[in-house]
């Protein structure tokens, strides 16, 4: 099967050029290392990641929040361009965040608000590998802090990196040494 690469970012409010064209560049890396992206289906950060995959015949799936292509369009007014796949939960914009992470194997943070923290902590406390893409605004600045705050073990790889090529490669290879060897938390913790 092919590796699921969940892009978890911002949607709306302010994004830089410079964040929009990593997340760009992010989308090409996933679907040139023959990984298949997912996103929230939504604008913004992952929509531009979503465009850079397609751009080298990727596949992209995107998980809505909505639970038909009217909602999905006119209600959350997310986009349907640069996605093979829709799958509609019916779920809101949080309901769908658990759908979402847990169907990827590694998760790749990119600027981000609320929703993005959200997604970021399911996947930290259910051990996934998690990829920060630094310089693209929102919370990836203040992960680093978050992370020593929580002060809870639950098997997650944390990488930062700036250059998108290289921070999937580093999340490929974190994945690739636990994949067969899943470590889960302790769930009394």
């Amino acid at each position: 099967m092919k590796i699921k690469v969940g892009v978890m970012g911002s949607a709306g409010g302010e994004m830089s050029k410079q964040a929009l064209e990593k997340s760009y560049l992010l989308g090409r890396a996933i679907a040139e290392r023959g990984c298949v992206l997912v996103t929230g289906g939504c604008p913004g950060l992952p929509f531009a990641a979503s465009k850079g995959a397609k751009d080298v015949n990727g596949f992209v799936i995107g998980i809505s929040p909505g639970i038909d292509l009217r909602e999905h369009v006119e209600l959350y007014k997310s986009p349907t361009e640069y996605m093979d796949v829709l799958i509609f939960t019916g779920s809101g914009l949080m309901g769908r965040e658990v759908i979402g992470v847990r169907s990827c194997d590694i998760i790749i943070i990119v600027g981000g608000r609320s929703g993005t923290l959200g997604e970021f902590c399911i996947a930290y406390d259910e051990g996934k590998p998690i990829g920060v893409l630094v310089g693209t605004g929102g919370i990836t600045e203040r992960l680093p802090d978050i992370v020593e705050s929580i002060k809870k073990e639950t098997g997650s790889e944390i990488i930062y990196d700036d250059e998108p090529y290289s921070l999937v490669d580093k999340t490929l290879s974190v994945y690739e040494k636990v994949k067969n060897n899943p470590r889960r938390y302790d769930a009394s913790g």
